[in-house]
């Protein structure tokens, strides 16, 4: 079965290499993820559950070939087609996201 991973993110790391003084934001994302769950693909679009109220990045994982469309607001459902943005099989994104949204989720070719 093709699976859609998400990960649910507060925000981007920070590294504290020289002590409490010094703190350096960076571009990777902060883990432990604040959730994790996953969505079965198949030929109909199904939705993730709404992420959680301090997610503002999420990074997804497809290992198959498919497309994805985001909920256009918190608590939105949305329906996603294969003329949506397309993932490769065994690609990993990362996108900002609202708290509450969802990320729909449909085979693709």
């Amino acid at each position: 079965m093709a699976t859609l991973y998400i990960g649910e993110y507060t925000g981007l790391g920070d590294m504290n290499p020289n002590g409490p003084t010094r703190r350096l934001s960076s571009e990777i994302a902060q883990t432990p993820p604040a959730a994790e769950q996953t969505v079965a693909i198949s030929a109909s679009s199904a939705a993730s559950a709404a992420f959680g109220t301090s997610t503002y990045l999420v990074r997804l994982h497809t290992d198959a070939i498919c497309s994805i469309a985001f909920g256009t607001a918190a608590g939105s459902t949305p329906t996603a087609t294969a003329a949506n943005a397309r993932m490769a099989a065994n690609q990993t994104e990362y996108f900002a996201v609202v708290p509450g949204q969802k990320v729909a989720v449909i085979t693709n070719s």
